[in-house]
């Protein structure tokens, strides 16, 4: 389809850089969980695994005891403790030694009420703890980022399916971030060698790669034709939910609350790329913003720049004259 409903509403003045839309140690999102709980408790802890269980390559089960997570230390990536915060604390703290090596550990009360990152709020706990909201527990994030509302570069990486490879620099780029200062993530297509300071985060992409989806749209238009949107072009590649890395758009589309709700929905990322990256990678529809605003098909040009493979699967289609998608690896 040609439509160019992605190219004919936005303020074309922020053609700012790209920038992206919570792992454990080693920099992978938290994967292998264990649930410790008092006996009494137990119903709960099987509530959780029903309710957030398909989200961990593991979840686990562990009945409290005062050695139980001595016993297990170092075989979770997380710890979700269903108990008062200071017992995990005081079973916890002579075991801690390195941030970066320590699993994360998450209290939560038995009415899932509130759920509590203690340690590792980078490096796995938020994750939980986000996912524990789906539930209906408040997560009380204590993190300078997420307590500023700002995304620290461990969300960044989580949003592109991507890990943190050093770990002891996201003190400095987590700083940038309060401060205003990171900037967007570059991007260097290998075979390269890079050299970085020690206040250079470097984030690496997981698995083997899947599709992308660069989305545009009107202003306002709903999460559910997003997803219709999305549905029907997954189906156009024969590819389906679990294929997708993440969703990419344009800064001047990185706002829509349609767009965010639905991207939430499917446990998706969204990163925004400037007007510049669009332009280097400007796709084969012809589009009206390039008369009117000068700025290329959001689409297309997304799908193709934030693919590993700078490839187009599909050309940009569109759904109800509200949302375009194109499907970029």
């Amino acid at each position: 389809m040609s439509t160019d409903t992605d190219d004919t509403d936005a303020d074309a003045s922020n053609d700012s850089g790209g920038h992206c839309s919570t792992p454990d140690s080693d920099g992978e999102v938290a994967e292998d969980i264990a649930i410790v709980a008092f006996e009494r408790k137990m119903d709960t802890a099987e509530e959780i695994v029903d309710g957030i269980g398909d989200r961990y390559e593991s979840i686990e089960i562990l009945e409290y005891h005062g050695d139980v997570f001595a016993e297990h230390w170092g075989e979770y990536d997380c710890f979700v403790g269903l108990m008062a915060s200071g017992i995990a604390m005081r079973k916890t703290a002579p075991l801690l030694d390195d941030k970066w090596d320590d699993p994360a550990i998450v209290v939560v009360d038995e009415e899932l009420t509130w759920a509590i990152p203690i340690t590792g709020g980078h490096h796995g706990a938020n994750q939980v703890a986000d996912d524990l909201a789906s539930m209906g527990a408040v997560p009380a994030m204590t993190t300078a980022s997420e307590a500023a509302d700002e995304q620290g570069v461990e969300k960044q990486a989580k949003a592109l399916d991507a890990h943190v490879v050093n770990g002891d620099s996201t003190v400095a780029t987590n700083l940038a971030v309060l401060d205003g200062e990171l900037g967007p993530v570059e991007r260097l297509d290998g075979p390269k060698a890079v050299l970085v300071g020690d206040d250079v985060t470097v984030l690496k992409r997981n698995g083997d790669g899947g599709v992308v989806l660069g989305t545009g749209s009107v202003s306002g238009a709903k999460s559910k034709q997003f997803l219709a949107a999305w549905e029907e072009a997954l189906d156009e590649v024969g590819r389906d939910w679990d294929d997708v890395e993440f969703v990419a758009t344009g800064t001047r589309k990185e706002n829509e609350d349609g767009l965010l709700e639905a991207a939430a929905e499917k446990d998706l990322g969204v990163i925004a790329l400037g007007k510049g990256d669009l332009e280097e990678y400007e796709g084969p529809t012809p589009s009206r913003s390039k008369e009117l605003i000068g700025w290329p098909g959001i689409a297309e040009a997304s799908a193709i720049a934030a693919g590993r493979e700078h490839d187009l699967l599909l050309e940009k289609i569109s759904h109800d004259d509200a949302v375009t998608v194109a499907v970029g690896r």
